[in-house]
């Protein structure tokens, strides 16, 4: 299994405090079926600032600790930039950091808002050959109110990435329930963890999994999960979920 969001660095972000929280994340992670992670520090979100360099030199040393404690998972570098103004420009300069070095970069919302600027923003990237993935939507307030300006920024080309613990319940059954919602709209494309720590925010991805065969059945499980390898492969990914599960309707689009 490979989780294509996650806070594993140590020290940097609101994630692992420590290297050996970050090892404890790791033990987690593989005891969860993970192989893969792809660390996702905060990128100018008003308190961190994690540029590409520091995050790569920051994977590279933690991988070796973690071949040096026998812990069998695979670290790569990734980043969680917030939407800003400077996007693009900070990208330009190298401090914007793609997933695993493909074409797919994280764009992460505002709690509470969808920014007026953010369709503009995205379609800049697209330009200079980047596919935005919308991390976490389920949890912005006005996308909950609004779904149809997710389906918007869906249908122009953006990606979207649903937390493994929204769709397990941990946050609640009103965000369960339309984690659900987005899973039927064909507007999530990728489930990972965004784990920060061993708490409220772990991985929670099998128990993700098995709610989704239960749900849906074996092909949306396998729906995500090849859309991860295939995401860390900088290959093309599946955007439309098994026909049988789409119930657009369910969001008032049609």
């Amino acid at each position: 299994m490979i989780d294509i969001h996650c806070h594993i660095l140590p020290g940097i972000d609101d994630g692992a405090r420590t290297v050996e929280e970050s090892l404890d994340l790791a033990r987690e992670a593989v005891r969860e079926g993970i192989r893969t992670i792809i660390a996702t520090p905060h990128h100018m979100n008003g308190r961190y600032k994690n540029p590409k360099h520091l995050i790569e030199n920051k994977v590279n040393e933690l991988n070796s600790r973690l071949k040096a404690e026998e812990i069998a998972i695979e670290v790569l570098a990734g980043q969680e930039s917030a939407i800003h103004g400077e996007m693009v420009k900070g990208y330009e300069k190298g401090e914007i950091l793609p997933l695993n070095g493909t074409q797919y970069v994280f764009v992460e919302l505002p709690a509470g808002h969808v920014p007026r600027y953010t369709e503009k923003m995205l379609y800049e990237l697209q330009l200079r050959g980047l596919i935005p993935i919308i991390v976490h939507p389920e949890r912005n307030q006005e996308i909950f109110e609004r779904p149809d300006l997710l389906y918007a920024l869906i249908e122009k080309g953006a990606l979207g990435q649903l937390t493994a613990s929204s769709i397990a319940g941990i946050f609640g059954k009103k965000i369960k329930n339309f984690s659900e919602q987005l899973v039927e709209a064909n507007l999530v494309h990728f489930i990972a963890s965004d784990a920060h720590n061993l708490g409220k925010r772990s991985f929670y991805m099998q128990q993700a999994f098995d709610h989704l065969d239960t749900r849906y059945g074996t092909d949306m499980v396998y729906f995500f999960q090849e859309n991860a390898e295939l995401l860390v492969e900088g290959s093309n990914i599946f955007k439309d979920v098994p026909a049988k599960v789409k119930k657009k309707k369910f969001l008032g689009f049609f």
